[in-house]
């Protein structure tokens, strides 16, 4: 490695921005203009947005090929619904058309007359709520109500209720299951008498109104009805004395999803505010010539072209757009305005009086070749996020990416336009504001507020260019001599043992898959009905299909008894309730006990079979009986789940049922329409590490090309996994999962932590001081105030997301500001301390030209925040 000079790659690429930079500076019109004309055309590709934002939950939000999709599928086929004949909830392949509410006692027990009552009168306004359709025929619920045996489906509860009003405390109730029929879904808050399975009080109930969707004639109704439901039930919930009520619908969860983009909007505004805000004040002078408040302005613009420019061609080229997309403007808010610091500080390093094409071919050589390495992380960690299996993390990626090239683009052509014409500007002394020439020197007796106004274009005579800022000499002579002392480096090793320590315990606990209830704003009216659900029914999970997939022989004796091996299997899961399961082979077979040699061969057994199931209609659907009635193609049973809300029993449970199935003889899939969301689970972990890999990899990679160095390498290398065990450790202590959507951001991680550490550590071994110590004052003199900077800008373009109400956009800042925060403290506590204690001398780093590690030292990895001028006073002015 040592033979090969770290200008290698480097050189051609000065060389080449070099020429890019003159040719610029002479014709900045043209640089200026077409970037305009550009994002002006491709942001016409916005007209498509409505048309392709993506916002189905579950294409967007569970991996793509699920299993349980597959499964799905096979339900569909064999076991198909028929809503306007015999409809029944728990055999549904889907979550149904539905709208439901849960009556929660304000006392102990909701299972009294006046709360009960309650109750039925709230039933009675949901059954005569009415829509008209577009030939002004009226719809009520009995008319759209999903039907079993000519009537709409029979409600248990609403049963079980008037049981009660009826019996007057004289008759007691059984629970999970109430007269045969499991109630254990729709009754909360059970308290048991003593010793048996006596309801002494519950705290809530849960009704249901299942609609049909046999046909899109039926499902336009539904819509229509359920929309009126969400406009008129809430009303009717005002003022009552003994319930609280929450209500859901089968589309809310879509609906309030859908809000996200449009509240997420006006958030946005104020981000551009505050970025402009923040580069004029960072770029503001009090001499009149050197002042770049239009830099600054048009600075943070050119961040706003490349996001119309990146999301219009994408757009054009339809490209879906899923909701969580909407974080990306921010991001590259903050990713455009460092790098305009980047250019901004490297063009002030240049003599004002040199023209303005080789200030600004110096300042490409100097500065386009940083924001190169920053961009091309960046982008790869972006394009690689597209690999996942995720719709949503596909979506963020790919347009994030697109943009961050469209920002690096505009940065080295309108931006670089900018700097020229500003340049000119200077050049002929010209005031910021009215563009009049003015004195460079103060008349003898002008007042202050007049020279302040009238008088510019002062600089340093020495140097040919403008004052450093005071910070810099804040981190040589206190900071930096500060952190290299003995019992300091002891303290900072302590502490970053801490800081480990507590990732790891934080990794070693973070929760997985995304909360459906997350996708909500928090003040939608769904959260009260996902937190009453949570509260008073998690008790009893989802009913699950077992499907027998296979055509196989039930009447030999032995496949039967392998199938009550495998349903025993399950039955003695932790996570099943043995007691709840319903098979139809069981109920058949105990018809038949007395007499086995009935259902003993081919014949009789299908024979007596569908004279069996003619008195059970229910059952009748659980059966796929081929068309000559000789066999059965497809079965299924039911086994309920339990105490799925404990923390991991999601995946446990999903896990553990499959691979009992795998395991059985015959063949067998479970399934329930919830799995489809549990599928995230057995991949989340998997893809993000497999993403974070590759992501490191090519970041090493960029690293090796363009700054190489082995010793910086490995340093680079160490800091990126150790900020992102530290972002993954503390997101678990924030209250954040693993999920699609931290999945991306974790992504980015690498992306970002890589700058610092690679500025720092590079910066190290290219000084020119022989001690470590002094290296280490170096390379923070150098960075320690552009790393303040940069973490203050990029934390600005995403903290307004801190007030957003939404779990995905709070998520986003969450991380982003973990990643940014512990970069930082990596880049100006962790690092130096740990290369002073590598022994790396001046000696392991002789091969490092000089030159380029002055210019490394001071302009290049500056991660556009060195505008160590753009908030010095001018003394002279």
């Amino acid at each position: 490695m040592s033979s090969c000079q770290t200008d290698c790659v480097e050189k051609p690429l000065c060389k080449g921005f070099e020429k890019l930079g003159r040719f610029v500076g002479r014709n900045p019109w043209w640089f200026f203009t077409i970037p305009l004309l550009l994002s002006a055309g491709l942001g016409a590709g916005f007209y498509f947005l409505p048309a392709l934002e993506a916002n189905d939950l579950e294409e967007q939000f569970t991996p793509v090929g699920g299993p349980a999709k597959s499964d799905r599928e096979f339900i569909r086929e064999h076991f198909p619904t028929n809503d306007s004949e015999f409809f029944f909830a728990q055999r549904l392949y889907t979550e149904g058309t539905y709208v439901s509410f849960i009556a929660v006692s304000k006392g102990n027990n909701i299972l009294t007359s006046d709360a009960l009552n309650v109750i039925l009168a709230l039933d009675e306004k949901v059954k005569q709520l009415r829509i008209a359709d577009n030939n002004n025929v009226t719809w009520n619920y009995s008319s759209l109500c999903a039907r079993e045996s000519g009537s709409c489906f029979s409600n248990a509860n609403l049963d079980f209720i008037k049981l009660i009003l009826t019996s007057l405390g004289s008759k007691e109730f059984t629970y999970p299951r109430m007269n045969g029929v499991f109630i254990g879904s729709t009754v909360g808050g059970v308290e048991l008498k003593p010793n048996g399975n006596i309801i002494a009080a519950a705290k809530a109930i849960k009704l249901k109104y299942y609609l049909q969707e046999d046909n899109e004639e039926m499902k336009a109704k539904n819509l229509l009805w359920l929309k009126n439901f969400l406009s008129v039930f809430p009303k009717e919930l005002m003022n009552q004395k003994d319930i609280e009520v929450s209500y859901f619908t089968s589309v809310s969860r879509q609906e309030e999803f859908e809000k996200n983009s449009k509240r997420i909007i006006p958030l946005f505004s104020i981000t551009y505010f505050l970025s402009i805000f923040f580069s004029i004040q960072s770029c503001m002078r009090s001499d009149c010539v050197r002042n770049k408040v239009w830099v600054a302005a048009l600075g943070v613009i050119s961040a706003g072209f490349a996001v119309l420019s990146g999301f219009g061609l994408l757009l054009f080229c339809g490209v879906e757009f899923a909701i969580n997309t909407a974080n990306a403007p921010f991001l590259i808010l903050g990713i455009g305005v460092d790098d305009m610091f980047v250019m901004l500080a490297s063009w002030q390093r240049t003599k004002v009086k040199d023209k303005v094409e080789d200030r600004l071919a110096k300042t490409y050589k100097e500065a386009a070749v940083s924001i190169t390495i920053t961009t091309l992380t960046d982008v790869l960690a972006f394009y690689i996020g597209i690999a996942t299996p995720f719709r949503s993390v596909q979506s963020f990626c790919i347009y994030t990416g697109t943009t961050v090239l469209f920002c690096f683009i505009y940065n080295i052509t309108f931006f670089g336009a900018v700097l020229a014409l500003n340049g000119r500007r200077e050049a002929s002394n010209r005031h910021w504001l009215t563009f009049r020439k003015v004195e460079m020197v103060a008349k003898q007796g002008e007042s202050t507020l007049s020279t302040r106004c009238c008088v510019g274009g002062a600089y340093n005579q020495e140097t040919g260019t403008e004052l450093e800022h005071p910070v810099y000499f804040f981190f040589k002579e206190y900071y930096g001599p500060f952190l290299t002392k003995g019992w300091t480096k002891a303290a900072v090793i302590l502490l970053y043992l801490g800081y480990l320590a507590g990732s790891i315990y934080g990794c070693l606990h973070i929760k997985e898959g995304i909360d459906l209830k997350n996708l909500a704003f928090d003040d939608s009216y769904a959260i009260p009905f996902y937190d009453d659900a949570i509260e008073y029914f998690s008790e009893f999970g989802p009913r699950v299909m077992v499907a027998v997939t296979e055509s196989v022989d039930y009447w030999d004796s032995s496949v039967r008894d392998e199938i009550e091996t495998c349903m025993g299997r399950f039955e003695n899961l932790s996570y099943v309730d043995s007691e709840l399961t319903e098979s139809w082979l069981r109920a058949y077979i105990g018809v038949y006990r007395t007499n086995t040699s009935a259902i003993n061969t081919e014949k009789m057994f299908m024979t007596n079979l569908y004279k069996f199931l003619q008195f059970l209609p229910s059952i009748k659907r659980d059966v796929d009986i081929s068309e000559n009635n000789q066999s059965i193609k497809a079965s299924r049973f039911f086994i309920q789940t339990i105490n799925t809300n404990i923390s991991g029993a999601e995946k446990n449970t999903l896990i553990e049922l499959r691979e009992i199935a795998k395991e059985c003889r015959i063949p067998l899939l479970v399934y329930h329409s919830a799995f489809i969301y549990y599928d995230q689970y057995l991949v989340i972990i998997a893809n993000t590490i497999q993403n974070i890999i590759v992501a490191a990899a090519a970041m090493l990679l960029v690293a090796l090309l363009l700054i190489p160095n082995p010793v910086c390498s490995l340093w680079v290398t160490f800091a990126t996994a150790s900020v992102l065990v530290g972002v993954a450790g503390f997101m678990s202590f924030w209250g954040v999962n693993l999920d699609s959507i931290s999945m991306i951001n974790l992504v980015i991680c690498i992306g970002f932590s890589v700058d610092f550490s690679a500025h720092i550590s590079y910066a190290y071994v290219s000084s020119a001081k022989g001690n470590c110590n002094d290296r280490a004052v170096d390379a923070l003199y150098a960075l320690g105030y552009p790393i303040i900077q940069g973490a203050l800008s990029t934390i600005l373009g995403i903290i307004v997301l801190a007030a957003a109400k939404g779990y995905i956009f709070r998520t986003f800042f969450k991380i982003m500001f973990l990643v940014i925060s512990f970069g930082a403290v990596h880049g100006l506590v962790f690092l130096p301390v740990f290369l002073t204690l590598s022994g790396i001398s001046r000696e392991n780093g002789k091969h490092i030209n000089p030159v380029l590690a002055k210019s490394y030292a001071n302009v290049r990895f500056n991660k556009g925040h060195e505008n160590t001028e753009l908030c010095a006073k001018n003394d002279q002015g």
